[in-house]
């Protein structure tokens, strides 16, 4: 076979391995480090031997080190300063004082338990200090947790990547020289995280003026400037110092996310697409060079060494540094449990083999089969089961409570009434004054300005909030609202009344109460004093016959249900709604009697009264 054919089939093999791996691991809702390291095995030497990374040669090092930088800068592009602000100190313990307890007591485990050299045992234990935004990442998407604990995670993610190399660099330059002086050591460590983040700080501010005053760009040259931009930053920082590059390239992502340029969301967009590709060919690739029998080879005393890494060492890691945090238990034992390890592990510790051998340094092939089995043991067992611990311990942002809507009409006035009354905290946010006012007379807190703002919808609170519902007349409207609010902040209940539209991304935007509500229809009723609020319980015995009613009362256009309570937490209905035993649904029912009668029997309110009518408007025919 023609050899530059062979090694074009390498990489179409890995691409569309890696991609599949991604589309699996999306529709099983687990972490896509998974199917990626079962395909690369697969692949590999030890499985089929389809794939042969080794046939890259120093290409393979080279695609490693300008995959991480993309992958590093699009996570320090994600960062948030002001979600970064309320974690801050427990953040700078995790990359300062628990990258120092990891080293330690991770090199002990590797000494006592994995007889390894003491030199070569904390090689390995500064290989792991880093937790890998691209593992954290996808695993937070999948498992929905309150937002400091998220963010948390994935600042320690980002910024400890940077660390952890340069760390790792240091101890292997210690090892490669042993004449090497504790001074030389410090300086080399902070000299590297100087040089990397004052090159990457003056990069991205470079950057930030260039697409802010570049007019004559479009968008995708920008997105293409922004990339050449990173790898020219990567390039220049390790030119100046080796290994300084990752921490130039988190530095720029951040400062380039503090620059708020315009169509940051689409940027983000395309680097996350990058990254996405970057992850499913490195580890497809790497794992694939993965040999299992020397992995195998490291015998049980290896298996205990990852073990007390993740119970022992983390723990008592996250421990320490988030003691003067607010954090709760329940939070800190999710932080502590959640922390596997990514691709930065995985690269630095196949060049580290690479660099070793050539130094005539046995131990090169047993740390980099020490950091895999590291890297398969807490992504197998920390993140498939992240959910099922966020759930038992009661911290998913399903949970929270309170709402952000947007619409102060009377239906959206009437909804926020109702939380209200609930105890939980609502805020609406319109850019009519006159219906603002009325809001802020029935005792609700009102922003008058566009949703669109971002700051608006950060100075509502929409970070903390469960429910987030757009409910103006203008359907198009809505979904704009919904996508941006769901690709800025990720509430957990993203609602919006979008009537005969169809839904272009059905798994983030519900849309509210009925396919064919309309927004406009239902507030006339109320404005009309046409309404009458109700509520019912499902019972087990009959939940068919009551559930028959319901139905026939909304195809009738005379009920619209709203907010659904459910394991004591109260929803907003959503179209695909299905009813159980024990739900308590409110909702509004038309009054059809004539206004005359109305009056007579003084039923005709100039506002909607909150005190729920008994339940026999869907008990008893009507």
């Amino acid at each position: 076979m023609d050899p530059s054919f062979a090694l074009t089939l390498q990489i179409v093999i890995t691409v569309v391995a890696g991609i599949t791996a991604q589309v699996i691991a999306e529709y099983l809702k687990v972490p896509s480090i998974v199917f990626l390291l079962i395909f690369g095995i697969a692949l590999g030497s030890d499985g089929w031997e389809i794939l042969h990374p080794q046939s890259l040669g120093i290409g393979l090092e080279v695609l490693v080190a300008l995959s991480v930088a993309i992958i590093l800068f699009e996570g320090g592009l994600s960062l948030s300063g002001r979600e970064l602000g309320r974690v801050s100190g427990s953040l700078r313990n995790l990359v300062t004082l628990g990258t120092s307890i990891t080293l330690i007591g991770g090199g002990m485990a590797a000494h006592w338990l994995g007889e390894f050299p003491w030199p070569i045992a904390f090689l390995y234990a500064s290989l792991v200090v880093v937790t890998g935004p691209t593992v954290i990442g996808p695993l937070l998407k999948q498992v929905a947790v309150d937002r400091r604990v998220a963010t948390l995670l994935e600042g320690e993610g980002v910024l400890i990547d940077p660390v952890g190399a340069i760390l790792a660099v240091v101890v292997l330059n210690t090892i490669i020289d042993s004449h090497s002086r504790p001074m030389e050591i410090i300086t080399g460590l902070t000299l590297r995280l100087g040089i990397g983040a004052a090159i990457g700080i003056a990069g991205g501010g470079l950057l930030s003026f260039i697409i802010k005053t570049c007019n004559f760009l479009t968008f995708e040259l920008k997105n293409l400037v922004v990339l050449a931009g990173v790898w020219g930053l990567f390039g220049l920082s390790q030119f100046s110092r080796s290994e300084s590059g990752l921490m130039a390239v988190v530095m720029a992502g951040i400062v380039l996310k503090a620059a708020a340029v315009p169509d940051e969301r689409l940027l983000r967009r395309f680097k996350g697409q990058l990254t996405t590709l970057c992850v499913s060919v490195l580890f497809i690739l790497l794992a694939a060079d993965l040999s299992i029998a020397s992995v195998i080879a490291l015998g049980w005393g290896s298996v205990l060494t990852v073990l007390v890494l993740m119970l022992v060492v983390r723990p008592l890691s996250v421990a320490l540094c988030t003691l003067k945090s607010d954090l709760n238990w329940r939070h800190k034992l999710f932080i502590a449990w959640v922390a596997p390890r990514g691709i930065v592990s995985a690269s630095v510790a196949s060049l580290f083999a690479i660099l070793l051998t050539r130094a005539g340094i046995n131990g090169g092939e047993a740390i980099k089969a020490l950091v895999f089995l590291t890297i398969l043991m807490t992504v197998f067992i920390q993140g498939l089961t992240a959910r099922w611990v966020a759930k038992g311990l009661k911290i998913t942002s399903s949970a929270a409570t309170g709402a952000v809507i947007v619409g102060c009409n009377p239906l959206g006035r009437l909804i926020g009434c109702l939380f209200q009354e609930q105890g939980e905290n609502v805020v609406l946010i319109d850019t009519d004054a006159r219906a603002c006012q009325q809001a802020k007379e029935e005792g609700l807190t009102v922003l008058q300005s566009s949703a669109l703002d971002t700051k608006i919808l950060q100075e509502a609170g929409i970070e903390s909030m469960g429910t987030f519902l757009v409910l103006t007349n203008n359907s198009e409207v809505n979904l704009v609202l919904a996508q941006r609010a769901s690709e800025e902040f990720h509430p957990p209940r993203l609602l919006a009344a979008f009537a005969g539209t169809p839904n272009p991304d059905k798994n983030k935007v519900n849309q509210v109460f009925l396919p064919s509500f309309s927004v406009k229809e239902w507030n006339q009723y109320l404005d009309d004093n046409q309404i009458k609020l109700g509520k019912t319980i499902f019972k087990g015995n009959d939940l068919s016959e009551q559930q028959t009613r319901l139905t026939k009362l909304i195809e009738n256009g005379e009920l619209l249900p709203l907010l659904l309570r459910r394991d004591n937490s109260l929803q907003v209905v959503t179209e695909r709604e299905e009813w159980r035993t024990g739900d308590e649904l409110i909702y509004i029912l038309r009054d059809l009697r004539p206004q005359l009668l109305k009056r007579l029997s003084g039923t005709v309110r100039t506002r909607l009264s909150l005190e729920i009518l008994p339940e026999v408007e869907i008990a008893t025919s009507r």
